[in-house]
C-alpha cells in the first residue's frame, strides 16, 4: 500500500465516528429509523464532510462502548420523558409552564464535546439552544417549565450531566481528567456555598 493510500485510509478511519454520528443525527432529526433514512444519512454525511472544505475535526480516537450505551439509553429515555412532560404542560390549563433562557457554562474545553452537548440538549423536548458562546464555553438554552432559580439550576445540572456522559463516552483521557477535576472542585465548593446561604438567611 502506497503512503498516500495509507494516509487516506488512516484519515477515513479517524473520521469514521464523525460520519456515524452525522448519520445517526440525520435519522433522529427526521425520525426515520428506516433504510431510506440510513441511505440519505450516508449521502448527507459524505456531502457535509467532503463538499464543505472545513478543517478536519480532531477526534479523541477513544470510544467507550459501555458509556456510549449508557448515553444512548438515557437519551432515549429523556426524549420520551421530555415529550410526556411537554404534553402535560400544554394540557394543564391551571397554570402557565413558565420559560427562561439559561446560561450553562461547560466544564470541558473541546469543540466536539460542546457541539454534542448542544445537539443533545436541543433534541430533548422542552429545551432548545438559542446561542453558543464558544470563547467562554457557554450554552444558552430556552427552557420551558422554569418558575424559579431552583428550576433553572436543575436545568443547568441536567445539561452538565449530558456533557459528562458524552465526555465519558468519546472524550480523550485529558478531557476526562479535566472533567473529574472540575467535578471535584464543584463538590468542594458546594458545602461552603450552602453554609453561606444559611448564615445570610433571615
Amino acid at each position: 500500500m502506497s503512503p498516500s493510500a495509507r494516509s487516506q485510509r488512516s484519515l477515513f478511519l479517524h473520521q469514521l465516528p464523525l460520519l456515524l454520528w452525522l448519520i445517526a443525527l440525520w435519522m433522529l432529526l427526521w425520525g426515520q429509523l428506516t433504510w431510506l433514512g440510513l441511505i440519505t444519512g450516508i449521502v448527507m454525511a459524505i456531502f457535509v464532510t467532503r463538499v464543505f472544505r472545513l478543517p478536519p475535526v480532531e477526534l479523541s480516537g477513544r470510544i467507550n462502548l459501555w458509556y456510549g450505551l449508557i448515553f444512548v439509553v438515557t437519551f432515549l429515555g429523556a426524549v420520551i420523558k421530555g415529550s410526556l412532560i411537554v404534553a402535560w404542560q400544554v394540557l394543564d390549563v391551571r397554570r402557565q409552564p413558565g420559560a427562561a433562557i439559561i446560561a450553562v457554562p461547560l466544564r470541558v474545553a473541546d469543540d466536539v464535546i460542546m457541539a454534542h452537548t448542544a445537539v443533545t440538549a436541543s433534541l430533548i423536548p422542552g429545551s432548545l439552544i438559542v446561542d453558543v458562546d464558544r470563547e467562554n464555553r457557554t450554552l444558552y438554552l430556552h427552557t420551558i417549565g422554569v418558575r424559579s432559580d431552583e428550576d433553572a439550576e436543575h436545568q443547568r445540572r441536567i445539561v452538565l450531566l449530558w456533557e459528562a456522559r458524552i465526555t465519558r463516552a468519546v472524550g480523550s483521557k485529558e478531557e476526562l481528567r479535566e472533567l473529574r477535576a472540575r467535578i471535584s472542585d464543584s463538590e468542594v465548593d458546594r458545602p461552603s456555598v450552602s453554609a453561606e446561604k444559611r448564615r445570610t438567611a433571615p
